[in-house]
């Protein structure tokens, strides 16, 4: 619904617009648009501080008068009174809606800021990419025995009991090996070079 130009139509008689809009005549509703649009959006606009959102609530205005005609009683004061009432409620309610929303969107920034950062920063993914490195290269460099046993426990997710079993070799065998095989591994890894050292700093 659109009004003409840049002046509001005459106000069409209370009573008589009234029993057209309880009757469902929507040319009733046209008229009511056209005289008092103006009016609910200047309210709606002095409450919410956006056209956009005055836009939003005269339409909410005219909806609920067109689908609730009944809860505006002639007897109680003018439709201009009414509709003006109604656009200042409906604005309000924006408005606590947009304040709750903002408080929301804040309280989940404090917490996500509240956060402390784990993530590693660019010296530990370069420590990480070559301790990687290493225990790709002190696995390789293992004897086979022993690899095995690493890898069933610790990549394959067995107990040394269970190791043992699979490989076919007593259980303090495994035990054995693994404990080996676990001293040297961190050997080699309890000295990763230092990035800012390797880049000359």
């Amino acid at each position: 619904m659109e009004s003409t130009g840049g002046t509001s139509a005459p106000p069409p008689a209370d009573a008589e617009v009234h029993r057209r809009l309880v009757y469902g005549d929507e040319s009733a509703l046209a008229e009511v648009y056209a005289a008092y649009g103006g009016l609910v959006r200047r309210v709606a606009v002095r409450v919410t501080r956006s056209p956009a959102a005055a836009e939003d609530v005269a339409q909410e205005v005219f909806a609920h008068l067109w689908s609730r005609p009944y809860t505006f009683d002639t007897r109680r004061g003018s439709l201009r009174t009414w509709l003006s009432v109604l656009a200042h409620r409906r604005a309000v309610d924006w408005v606590r809606s947009e304040a709750r929303h903002r408080k929301a969107a804040g309280a989940d920034d404090s917490v996500l800021q509240a956060i402390p950062d784990t993530g590693p920063g660019p010296d530990e993914t370069v420590v990480d990419r070559e301790r990687s490195l290493l225990l790709h290269t002190a696995l390789a460099e293992l004897p086979q025995p022993q690899r095995e046993v690493v890898h069933l426990a610790y990549f394959a997710g067995r107990t040394y009991r269970q190791a043992a079993v699979e490989l076919g070799i007593p259980e303090g065998t495994a035990k054995t090996r693994l404990r080996s095989a676990l001293r040297a591994l961190a050997e080699t890894l309890a000295d990763p070079p230092d990035p800012a050292l390797e880049r000359g700093a």
